[in-house]
């Protein structure tokens, strides 16, 4: 293999240029004889409350920290295992019976985990008073029946396909303690009370790393790893320089850089190509003027050249999207309502008063593939007389810019390029543009009554055709709004040592307590 050679001047330089300290580089050197896992995550941890986590990166932390009772199983089929149940059986449309595991007990002296805390983790995710942005995933739970310390029953109130590849199994299935929780008022953020995974949340420097330490009171299959630390580099280029110097043992790549790691891989490591379930799209806010005209929305919508935006951000490595669902889902479209045409969107401006054009804002993340992206849908507005300014954020500043909790940053978005990630069923798609999101996770506050409720009707809905009919209907709505320009649901390309066996789901997504060393 051949790749780049970093000398450790120039590493340095690429990781100040990424906003990182020299301390990654040295507690990375220093793990190299020890059985550490250095990971790359996207972003620094916000929140690590199963009920208010804000994406990904605390989902793969909470994966390790707590237990949920059935998880996904690593390989190129989706499909659950157990995790801290050692029975887990749906034994009508609306009753699963559970067991714990022997064993499970809470750290920082809480006691074992028990039937209770299940009770507790489910109802509260539920729970309308607590007001989690994830309680669609629970949004038909009637109750949990404790049977005893060990064994209870999921009550339901109506059928719910969604629950076996969605609640369950991801953050919102997580089992945190009632004991601790409710000492701290019912809800806890950065740190967590008690955890009962396979590892321990053991450190955390912001915007430097998280280091999660082997759980010396596992009872379970104990991982190969001692510690995991968790690096947080925004930019996919620079944790590609990382892993060729042998500075990190694992990230995915920009969908740009593919082509040229299947050609030569990066030294020292392995490429996988996996399906993204995640989609990348443009949207608008409709309480921003000019936007809240539709005729400029829609004008938007049909200057924009989605190909040479992609070909710009992702090199020929990712396909158009059709909405919001991947291919392979129950739901997905085989194309948009609207397609790409300067003359009809000229007429619209003109018709909405702006045929001279007007100034306005778009706010990307700033990595490399959103900045290309959003200079290509610069490029694309500007045909039509539309001058866009771009504003580059961090993680932690973007994420917060729709959320009306965080301030008034929500009045002043117009423009915006977003990627939000997947799990395997359809309504981890739809749930953030419903009425109820506006304000939380639906930027482009657009309000539709009847997408909320083919929403809700979808979930509990177990004939297979008339749910795929809900959600072609539910993103034709989108279509509809003119607020959304589909973009892509990209590629996932994950790069890893060739002295780890990573565990990674169908889409490329790590399970990090799973990951070995090669033999």
């Amino acid at each position: 293999m051949s790749g780049i050679s970093l000398s450790r001047r120039q590493m340095l330089a690429a990781l100040a240029a990424a906003g990182l300290s020299p301390a990654f580089y040295r507690s990375a050197a220093l793990a190299q004889g020890g059985k550490v896992l250095k990971v790359r995550s996207y972003a620094d941890i916000q929140n690590l409350d199963p009920a208010f986590r804000k994406g990904a990166p605390e989902d793969d932390v909470m994966r390790n920290i707590f237990v949920g009772l059935a998880d996904m199983t690593p390989g190129d089929t989706w499909k659950w295992r157990l995790d801290a149940a050692t029975k887990l059986e749906q034994t009508d449309a609306t009753h699963i019976d559970f067991t714990l595991m022997d064993g499970l007990v809470w750290s920082d002296g809480h006691g074992p985990v028990t039937a209770d805390d299940v009770k507790f983790s489910f109802e509260r995710m539920a729970d309308p008073k607590l007001d989690s942005p994830y309680k669609g995933d629970w949004e038909v739970l009637d109750h949990v029946e404790v049977k005893d310390d060990k064994s209870g029953t999921i009550v339901l109130k109506a059928p719910f396909p969604p629950l076996w590849n969605v609640g369950l199994v991801f953050g919102s299935g997580k089992i945190v303690s009632r004991k601790a929780v409710e000492a701290m008022g019912g809800r806890f953020d950065t740190k967590p009370p008690a955890q009962s995974g396979r590892y321990l949340l053991k450190e955390w420097q912001p915007k430097q790393r998280v280091v999660l330490a082997r759980n010396p009171d596992w009872k379970g299959e104990a991982p190969y790893f001692d510690e995991i630390h968790v690096i947080p580099i925004e930019d996919a280029k620079t944790a590609e320089l990382g892993l060729e110097a042998g500075d990190i043992d694992y990230t995915w790549v920009e969908a740009s850089s593919i082509p040229r790691f299947k050609k030569t891989p990066p030294k020292g490591g392995k490429l996988a190509v996996k399906p993204s379930l995640a989609y990348v799209w443009l949207g608008m806010n409709v309480e921003a003027a000019p936007f809240d005209k539709l005729e400029v929305r829609q004008a938007v919508q049909k200057a924009i050249d989605v190909p040479s935006v992609l070909e710009a951000a992702y090199f020929g490595a990712a396909e158009p999207a059709t909405g919001i669902i991947a291919p392979g889902l129950i739901g997905h479209r085989e194309k948009t309502l609207y397609s790409y045409d300067l003359d009809a969107a000229r007429e619209l401006l003109k018709k909405a008063g702006l045929e001279s054009g007007f100034e306005c804002t778009l706010s990307i993340l700033n990595t490399t593939e959103f900045t290309s992206a959003a200079q290509a849908v610069q490029a694309n507005l500007a045909e039509i007389g539309i001058t866009v300014t771009i504003q580059q954020y961090d993680s932690g500043t973007f994420w917060s810019l729709g959320d009306q909790k965080s301030g008034d940053s929500w009045k002043k978005v117009q423009l915006i390029i977003n990627r939000f990630s997947m799990q395997p069923d359809p309504s981890f798609a739809t749930d953030w543009f419903t009425p109820e999101q506006i304000g939380v996770w639906n930027w482009e506050r657009w309000n539709s009554p009847e997408f909320g409720e083919l929403n809700k009707k979808a979930k509990i809905e177990l004939d297979t055709q008339k749910r795929n009919d809900m959600y072609v209907r539910m993103q034709d709505l989108m279509d509809e709004s003119g607020a959304y320009v589909f973009l892509t649901h990209g590629a996932v390309g994950v790069c890893y040592s060739d002295k780890i066996d990573p565990a990674l789901m169908p889409n490329g997504n790590p399970i990090f307590h799973g990951f070995k060393a090669t033999a």
